[in-house]
């Protein structure tokens, strides 16, 4: 009998119920974690690079990490939030596919879910500001993780049911792109693992096909085939990811940033980063600058 398992966990950040008014205006905002909201009343807007949707109540939204968006208020808005990470064995988000903002109708369910996710996870909130510039910083992320240590095993394991419940509400089909790696060799995930483990050291398509004892050709189109990318074109946005998270939560230099996500040189390195992300390195880094404060 065939077993299908869970390959990715959420780690609580930050919940709360909050009220918003115009001060709620922030763009190109960005964070290595997953935000969703519960509007129960007053409207806002909110956008990414693909489409602007209206948040208004009685719905539910998602936003993925890495997903750059705009947050705005014009008037009175009233919403629960989560703010969740991600972890997955090999490093491969379940949004993979899916980096852009998600909007469906929320059920009785969702509501009582976020209360209960409120009773059992108190003081939770960002209690220093609604300002990205104010919470988007690692240290808070650290703080509020760490929370999660001192958790009972009830509360925990309850926490990471409902959050599971509210990401499944956005995996509807139709909606959402997903590869189902159950059906992808095992050389070819093992490959996709070590992959994500080894981004700092030389990888080549020859060296992953060795691992695998195939052929380049062949490890190549069947990693294609599996996965829908080439085994390069993979290796180049794993390791944008990792520059990207990199970017969010330090201020380390850009060619600091590029070795450690495994580039050899700063130019190089901006070249990939524009074709991955369509923008150049540099802009990337001022707009999260912005966000967190640093001129």
């Amino acid at each position: 009998m065939i077993k299908r398992m869970l390959r990715h966990t959420f780690t609580l950040l930050n919940v709360d119920h909050v009220h918003l008014g115009r001060k709620w205006n922030y763009k190109n905002v960005i964070s290595p974690y997953f935000r969703i909201y519960y509007i129960d009343s007053g409207a806002g807007e909110i956008s990414d690079v693909f489409t602007t949707l209206k948040l208004e109540a009685g719905f539910l939204y998602i936003i993925p990490s890495f997903t750059f968006c705009n947050l705005s208020c014009q008037d009175a808005l009233s919403q629960y939030f989560v703010q969740f990470f991600e972890d997955s064995p090999d490093g491969i988000s379940l949004f993979l596919n899916n980096r852009k903002i998600f909007k469906i109708e929320a059920k009785e369910v969702d509501t009582l879910n976020f209360k209960r996710l409120l009773e059992i996870n108190p003081g939770r909130g960002i209690n220093r500001s609604d300002n990205p510039i104010v919470y988007e910083k690692n240290i808070y992320y650290r703080e509020y993780q760490e929370l999660n240590n001192h958790q009972s095993m009830s509360a925990f394991t309850e926490t990471q049911g409902i959050l599971l419940q509210l990401v499944s509400r956005f995996l509807a089909p139709g909606i959402f792109k997903y590869h189902e790696t159950s059906r992808i060799p095992v050389k070819i995930l093992d490959a996709m693992s070590y992959i994500q483990l080894n981004l700092h050291r030389d990888l080549t398509v020859n060296s992953l096909a060795e691992i695998a004892n195939q052929h380049p050709d062949y490890f190549s189109r069947l990693f294609h085939e599996h996965t829908g990318e080439r085994p390069l074109q993979y290796i180049h946005e794993k390791r944008i990811e990792r520059a990207q998270y990199l970017m969010v939560t330090t201020q380390l230099p850009l060619s600091d940033v590029a070795a450690q996500a495994g580039f050899e040189n700063v130019f190089y390195f901006s070249k990939i980063f524009k074709k991955v992300t369509g923008m150049p390195p540099g802009k990337y880094k001022r707009q999260t600058y912005l966000i967190n404060g640093i001129v």
